[in-house]
């Protein structure tokens, strides 16, 4: 270890790790290093012969580990966003053994019982608020670990934490590879017609770099849908494009059909031992929502209006099918998932008059990130950003933005790493590379993901209207990193619920299409001038078209993931009914809507199988009610403001989880969260269909 990068803290500004210094090779040596040091440590607190105190046991336990926080922090990190074969290899090998070395922390018995001691007598101890939530937190932990157990119990799951590691991984590993593979190959540019310039080259250099020069490569996202379905004009290299996105994990070396099965029956194992019913209530219970019940009703409340909304669209689609196919002599075809966004797009043109040609050259990747992201940070929070270019970054195309706060001190840096690359997951996330902690001495370092085509040298960065909206969101992340003002490091930034960390990103999402922020990035890449106004409120106006889709097929992934995780172990299925299972989940959801699929299949749902969000993905509606909620008291008091920013700021988005974040929520909105603005922002307030639909209350 003596020439390891992990070996010390990193020397950079706010501890970046040393990305030019860092080669595959130190990865293994420092994770040993680092989890024989963490067991050290837990070991001399958990055998201390003085009796347990706040300071001796659990700040303790927020000081150790410090070895094993740098390099597994800066290793999963850079294993999401640029892997390779051997740190692949690494993960595989790596994953049961930080799943053993958890539980021998979390099922170490001297340490329980000065934890269980301390929460025993927690109001004899006169912490203060911040340290109290922390020992809550730790006791929680344990808990949920299964500290409590038998002797017997806990070597049992053991064994299954060690192997739902291994399977999640195994999974992740298969959907790099399959969204790989499944990039469509085209050998004829006209088949692209649909597509512009610039898009057509950045399909080229994607060929190029895996050697079929001469060819066009159009790689798959992570989501079912895929965006060039919306320009292709060619319908059978839609559908091959949309059987290719489908078919991900299905069969073949990258099949994930067992793995799903393993893994469901193992995490219901796990929770019948640990106390609970199913998977999804143990989740559950440590969630804002708390129980399973509490997201079938919430999703009940939008189900109806969102699935009637979209039967309402399909209508429109189909009548444009059939006069277009009537005025051409054609044949008629009924509206299939790879139609769906090409003649969506017709009918927003015609009923908004603007299509996405004349739209892209005011959303340019450079002009939106410093003159829309930045700019709506500064007006409300005073933030300011210089880039960076001293320092060190792992991939070329990664750029590094020092953050400071109104009053000039250093408040984080920010890594951009917009462009799809193929040993990058897709999809788009926010990642800590450190957390910030007054304890600690530390400042936030964080990274926005996102997986924008790359376009050929000396090509502008033109992005769809969903792009610059998701470049919000996930920056509406990085500043709950970044803003982060706590003392521990377990209670720093986003670790707070699934069902919370989502609620600052969703907010921050209505800055995009705030007009005066909107005015401020949208300008011509060419000539610098301002969207004209009249285009403006056209694609503004548009926001709420196509939403009964967005929604349908949200929910139908969230209530897809409350099925696999809603049932025993005699009730999981072989490997070989993984395919009929989630059929007759969409088909008992009552939204299940042929041209509508959802948003992600089984086989590469990496949110549920191989992410934290397991049972969880319900978070992202749960958290936008509070978004919205937000939204509106953000008007009502006066808009972007520094002053509505700064309030928002010191309820919320610098506490962390120092506090319950519903009682943060409710400190800052004065009341509880009301789904109307919600259904307001998305276009579905009167859509119809209202009131509980069935099969959407029963939740499968």
């Amino acid at each position: 270890m003596a020439d390891n990068p992990f070996a010390a803290p990193s020397a950079l500004p706010f501890h970046l790790p040393p990305f030019d210094r860092i080669r595959d090779s130190d990865y293994r040596p420092a994770f040993e290093a680092g989890m024989a040091e963490q067991l050290r440590q837990v070991a001399a607190i958990a055998h201390n012969g003085e009796p347990p105190t706040f300071t001796n046991t659990i700040v303790a336990l927020e000081r150790s580990g410090r070895l094993l926080e740098r390099v597994e922090s800066t290793f999963s990190n850079l294993n999401s966003c640029n892997s390779d074969p051997a740190m692949q290899q690494i993960d595989t090998e790596m994953a049961p053994l930080l799943a053993a070395q958890r539980d021998a922390i979390h099922l170490n018995p001297a340490l329980w019982a000065r934890v269980d001691e301390l929460y025993n007598r927690r109001a004899s101890l006169h912490l203060d608020a911040e340290s109290l939530q922390l020992l809550t937190r730790y006791h929680t932990i344990f808990v949920r670990a299964g500290a409590r157990l038998t002797p017997e119990q806990q070597a049992r799951l053991k064994d299954l934490n060690k192997q739902i590691s291994s399977l999640t991984t195994h999974f992740k590993h298969n959907v790099l590879k399959a969204t790989a593979d499944g990039a469509v190959v085209v050998d004829d540019v006209a088949q692209l017609e649909g597509l512009s310039a610039q898009q057509i080259g950045a399909a080229a250099a994607a060929a190029a770099t895996r050697g079929m020069q001469g060819m066009w490569l159009i790689t798959l996202q992570n989501t079912t849908d895929q965006p060039v379905l919306a320009q292709l004009s060619n319908r059978e290299l839609r559908e091959r494009i949309y059987r290719e996105s489908i078919s991900r994990g299905l069969g073949g070396p990258t099949d994930n059909t067992a793995v799903i099965a393993e893994l469901v029956r193992l995490r219901a194992e796990r929770a019948a031992l640990l106390g609970y019913p199913d998977h999804a209530a143990y989740q559950l219970a440590d969630e804002s929502a708390g129980t399973p019940a509490a997201v079938r009703e919430m999703i009940a409340q939008v189900a109806p209006a969102a699935l009637a909304r979209a039967h309402a669209e399909a209508a429109d689609i189909q009548k444009l099918i059939d006069a277009q196919a009537a005025a051409a002599g054609s044949a008629v075809f009924e509206l299939q998932p790879w139609d769906w966004f090409f003649y969506s797009e017709k009918v927003r043109k015609q009923r908004y008059d603007f299509d996405q040609a004349a739209v892209a050259p005011y959303f340019e990747l450079d002009h939106v990130l410093k003159d829309g992201v930045f700019y709506a940070a500064h007006q409300l929070y005073g933030l300011n950003f210089r880039e960076r270019r001293d320092l060190p970054v792992y991939q070329k195309d990664v750029r590094v933005f020092e953050v400071s706060d109104a009053d000039g001190k250093p408040l984080a840096l920010f890594l951009a790493d917009y462009f799809a690359r193929d040993n990058k997951q897709g999809g788009a996330w926010m990642s800590s590379y450190v957390r910030q902690s007054h304890l600690l001495e530390r400042k936030a370092v964080v990274a926005n993901h996102l997986n924008i085509p790359k376009p050929q040298p000396g090509q502008p960065v033109l992005l769809t209207f969903d792009e610059v909206t998701t470049m919000f969101h996930e920056f509406g992340h990085a500043l709950h990193g970044m803003m982060s003002d706590v003392r521990y490091p377990l209670l720093s930034g986003t670790a707070v619920p699934r069902d919370f960390v989502e609620y600052p990103s969703q907010y921050n999402e209505m800055w995009a299409r705030e007009p005066s922020v909107v005015a401020h990035y949208a300008r011509h890449y060419q000539t610098g001038a301002p969207m004209p106004p009249e285009l403006l409120a056209k694609v503004l106006a548009a926001q709420n078209f196509n939403q009964g889709y967005a929604t349908t097929e949200y929910l139908e992934a969230a209530l897809l993931d409350q099925a696999w995780h809603q049932i025993t172990v005699a009730q999981a299925p072989s490997g070989q009914q993984v395919p009929a299972f989630e059929q007759q989940a969409l088909e008992a959801s009552g939204l299940n809507y042929a041209p509508v699929p959802p948003r992600y299949h089984s086989t590469y749902f990496a949110h549920i199988f191989e992410s934290g969000y397991s049972a969880g993905y319900y978070a992202y509606l749960w958290s936008e009610v509070l978004a919205r909620d937000t939204g509106e008291w953000f008007h009502t008091h006066g808009g972007l403001t520094r002053a509505n920013g700064d309030f928002l700021r010191a309820r919320v988005l610098s506490r962390g989880r120092s506090e319950d974040p519903q009682v943060l929520f409710r400190n800052f909105y004065g009341r509880a969260p009301d789904i109307a603005p919600l259904l307001e922002y998305r276009g579905l307030a009167g859509a119809g269909g209202g009131g509980q639909a069935t099969g959407v209350a029963n939740g499968r």
